[in-house]
């Protein structure tokens, strides 16, 4: 039997974050009601005010503080014309860290409703879930920066593969993709980085064979950037280091409508800590508070976290009320409409049954 109450720690964030979060807490609240089950909330006040306030974006411990949650839900991290991106970035770096949270799960799917921004392109052509391994790679903070300032200034960033990262991200990525299509596609660049990427050539030889049931196919990150504008109806589940996953689901995001509809979620997939739920789509600043920004992403986040806390029925009502608020014409600006944020929010609250 799933469990019946959580606890989660909401975090609104900086920019469009606090206005997109509203929404989707609206219909958090709105299904759990429905459904049967309660959900408490841990309101986080950390990002750009904090930062201004105590000079750091989070409190000391703060990683400490939400090991007990049962999961975590973000709107949006960053300021900046004011705060540097990797202060903003921090927090967020060290809870995927901290939890454990190595796969970063990026849906791309261009709902029913909507027109691809590719050409004879359709929702039955593109339905891509881009999984990216989220904690190691590039993003490691591993380097420096020497003679800082001079003419001899010289930075090294160093990424970190390990086998066990490579290893429990293919095959998490082919459990995935038994569940999809199974077809998995792997991107790397191994032509060119022959220690790192050969590796992850190495253990997806190792280990396909385990999975015979799936269809497994080889790219380079550039290919795929090109094959995913071209042929998007070829890839199910694709499989990409940390850097590389970043740049595909930005690419994603767009085909599948926009960033204002692209949800994701970074999970420790044994559930030893909490994971963490958040809109694809960064900050804003430009149209914060304007009631413009697309809820769509952050709603379709809850999708992922409801599942991920084993209530499927009530992922599947969001989800299915998203499409027919979508389907019966209801868009915001970003999508050629003209509801605000909260008439958005309205919209699929009223198509929840």
């Amino acid at each position: 039997m799933s469990q019946q109450n959580y606890e989660i720690a909401v975090y609104p964030g900086d920019g469009i974050g606090p206005e997109v979060t509203r929404e989707a807490i609206r219909v958090l609240d709105v299904v759990a009601e429905q459904q049967g089950f309660t959900i408490s909330k841990r309101h986080l006040d950390w990002g750009y005010d904090y930062w201004k306030q105590h000079g750091q974006p989070a409190p000391d411990g703060f990683v400490d503080s939400l090991r007990d949650v049962d999961a975590i839900f973000l709107g949006a991290v960053g300021w900046p014309d004011d705060m540097p991106d990797h202060l903003s970035l921090a927090p967020l770096v060290s809870i995927r860290q901290a939890f454990d949270q190595y796969a970063c799960i990026r849906p791309a799917r261009l709902l029913p409703g909507l027109t691809s921004v590719l050409a004879g392109k359709g929702p039955d052509d593109i339905d891509i879930m881009v999984i990216r391994e989220n904690s190691e790679g590039e993003y490691i903070d591993n380097g420096g920066r020497f003679k800082q300032g001079t003419p001899d200034e010289v930075a090294i960033q160093t990424a970190l593969h390990t086998r066990k990262g490579v290893e429990r991200i293919l095959r998490f990525g082919f459990e995935q993709a038994r569940t999809r299509r199974n077809h998995l596609t792997m991107v790397t660049k191994s032509n060119a980085q022959r220690y790192s990427y050969v590796m992850w050539d190495d253990i997806l030889e190792e280990i396909k064979d385990d999975y015979p049931d799936v269809e497994t196919v080889r790219q380079h990150c550039d290919a795929a950037v090109m094959n995913f504008v071209r042929w998007p109806e070829r890839f199910d589940v694709v499989v990409a280091s940390n850097l590389f996953g970043d740049l595909l689901t930005d690419l994603g995001g767009i085909l599948g409508g926009g960033l204002g509809l692209a949800p994701s979620c970074n999970v420790n997939p044994e559930k030893r800590f909490p994971s963490m739920f958040e809109p694809v789509h960064g900050s804003a600043p430009d149209i914060a508070g304007q009631g413009i920004a697309n809820p769509v992403a952050a709603i379709l986040s809850l999708v992922m976290m409801l599942d991920h806390l084993g209530q499927p029925a009530a992922a599947k009502q969001i989800q299915t009320a998203v499409e027919s608020a979508i389907m019966a014409g209801h868009k915001t600006t970003d999508l050629g409409g003209e509801l605000s944020t909260d008439q958005m929010g309205d919209a699929i609250i009223s198509q929840l049954n």
